[in-house]
């Protein structure tokens, strides 16, 4: 049967007000939507089989055009210093306007879930507008065990996204900031996204829900990466974009359950997701083999990646377009997955960091409390920018490693996080990618080796009897040797030439934690207080 002669269903879409639609497009698969996609112009097929598509002005998250609907049932829980708040009323005037703009329109229904476990999962369904959008949510959710048609029984707990991205607000009348906007109702239990066709607006606005649910059922919801190894000992890696932390859980010694979000019942640990999304700018098979062969293949999306206009061939080191090239696919591309998408609780919990400032040891053990601290600090640095005068790097504090994603207060999340380590055991590694011997600029980045090996180190357990030394500043404690590694490795300010300099440039970072850090401290205890570094 061809695609514009599949009859039209309305099975739950009238009860949403979508109507009047000219085809509804149920469940289709990978092929089928390659083929919209391909017919209405919107994508590229890669020479090595990928779907290239280009996502237009906005090439990342819009972070300040996300929207909560302040209503009584939610209100008392969210965050309000954090979360932008949208009034009811506009929010049903902005989804009529948005339901009466795709009538006419075809549109694109993917039935799945979030959460690899049963007991947990959340049922969702995505509404699009855009063919390679729905194969985006396909790829990166748990698609339904149904084919072809809607879902017989409707789900009362399930999330409805509904994305337009050719539809603009206007924000003299919808209140939103710009044309743009992401708004979560959870008491409608709909997520309506327009203004941007960045596809990663889907995969983030279903995280946000979960990490506003979860807890409510005392499962804790984690931006994280995670694997297991073949004793069953789970790891979870925490970081923010650029530390790593897609590429350290991609590792052929260990089972993948998941890159990106996770959460942690009583149960243990189980993938939100069915897919990866990668950073692919300067990717090679060399340093990344498993996520090169994975985008390499028929059913890859993969957003505005440059494509040589004769042979197709991609131009992964070319970031005209933007440095957040992404590519999504299943984690069926990736060898040796954990194909429940589930482990038990975790062995060891890392937080990633790439330090610019040079500060920092390549790897260091953290007490219950330093740990909680420092996912509520979420630290990262940004390398200088090209802008005249800017010279040093950058701080970046995103607390719980997830600042923009993040429904509730803080210390709710890291509150969950002490309670899990306190009962299931868990040790906490503080993993240094950035700079050494230096800062950015001066230093030169940890060797992707030498980091390997240390986080593999601690994961197998062979720092557990290694004498450690508190570091004079941030107090975490630094292992004295690490098999494979040298030492003088381990010790940062032994690395720099100058070492009063290097004294200089830590007071400097610890006195930024200090400061962003008041803005936690009143809802955590003294022993957390006094766990941050000292100035």
């Amino acid at each position: 049967m061809q695609l514009q002669d599949r009859p039209i269903t309305d099975t739950g879409l009238q009860a949403l007000g979508l109507m009047n639609l000219r085809n509804i497009f149920w469940n289709l698969s990978p092929a089928a939507l390659y083929e919209v996609t391909i017919r209405n112009g919107e994508g590229q097929i890669a020479s090595t089989g990928g779907l290239v598509v280009e996502t237009g002005e906005h090439t990342g998250r819009s972070p300040r055009d996300k929207f909560i609907v302040r209503e009584p049932s939610t209100e008392a829980d969210i965050d309000w210093k954090a979360n932008k708040p949208f009034e009811p009323e506009k929010f049903d005037a902005l989804l009529n306007r948005v339901l009466a703009y795709l009538q006419n329109r075809d549109v694109f229904v993917l039935d799945c879930y979030a959460g690899a476990d049963p007991t947990y999962r959340l049922p969702v369904r995505v509404i699009n507008e855009i063919a390679w959008h729905n194969l985006f949510a396909r790829q990166l959710f748990i698609p339904a065990p149904v084919t072809g048609e809607p879902e017989g029984q409707d789900h009362p707990n399930r999330f409805t996204v509904i994305s337009a991205p050719n539809f603009f607000a206007d924000p003299e009348r919808d209140s939103t900031r710009t044309g743009t906007f992401i708004i979560l109702n959870f008491a409608r239990r709909i997520i309506l996204i327009g203004g941007t066709s960045y596809a990663g607006e889907i995969k983030k606005s279903i995280f946000t829900t979960l990490n506003f649910l979860l807890p409510g059922q005392h499962i804790f919801p984690m931006h994280c990466s995670a694997n297991i190894g073949r004793q069953g000992d789970v790891a979870i890696l925490f970081g923010l974009s650029g530390t790593g932390k897609t590429t350290l859980s991609a590792d052929p010694t260990r089972a993948l359950i998941g890159d990106d979000e996770h959460g942690w019942s009583d149960d243990g640990i189980f993938n939100f997701e069915g897919g990866c999304y990668a950073k692919v700018i300067n990717l090679s098979a060399e340093a990344e083999p498993q996520i090169f062969a994975a985008i390499n293949r028929f059913g890859a999306v993969l957003e505005n990646v440059v494509i040589d206009p004769d042979t197709h061939d991609l131009h992964l080191d070319d970031g005209s377009k933007t440095e957040n090239t992404r590519g999504a696919y299943p984690l069926s591309f990736i060898p040796g997955i954990e194909p429940s998408g589930t482990g038990g609780h975790p062995k060891n919990i890392v937080f990633l960091t790439a330090d610019a400032f040079g500060v920092l040891p390549p790897i260091a053990k953290l007490t219950p409390s330093q740990a909680m601290y420092h996912f509520l600090s979420g630290y990262t640095a940004r390398v200088a920018g090209t802008e005249k005068g800017v010279t040093e790097p950058e701080a970046t504090f995103s607390t719980c490693f997830g600042a923009p994603f993040m429904v509730r207060e803080p210390g709710v999340y890291a509150r969950l996080l002490g309670e899990k380590i306190a009962r299931y055991g868990a040790k906490v590694w503080l993993l240094n990618t950035g700079w050494q011997g230096g800062p950015y600029g001066v230093g030169k980045r940890i060797s992707i080796r030498h980091t390997r090996a240390l986080l593999n180190a601690a994961l197998n357990g062979d720092l557990d009897a290694v004498p450690t030394t508190p570091h004079p500043i941030f107090g975490v404690h630094v292992p004295q040797s690490c098999p494979d590694v040298p030492a003088e490795i381990l010790d940062p300010r032994q690395n720099w030439s100058d070492q009063a300099a290097y004294d200089t440039q830590a007071h400097k970072l610890a006195r930024m934690f200090v400061e962003n850090f008041q803005k936690y401290a009143a809802g955590t205890t003294e022993e957390v207080r006094n766990a941050g570094p000292r100035v």
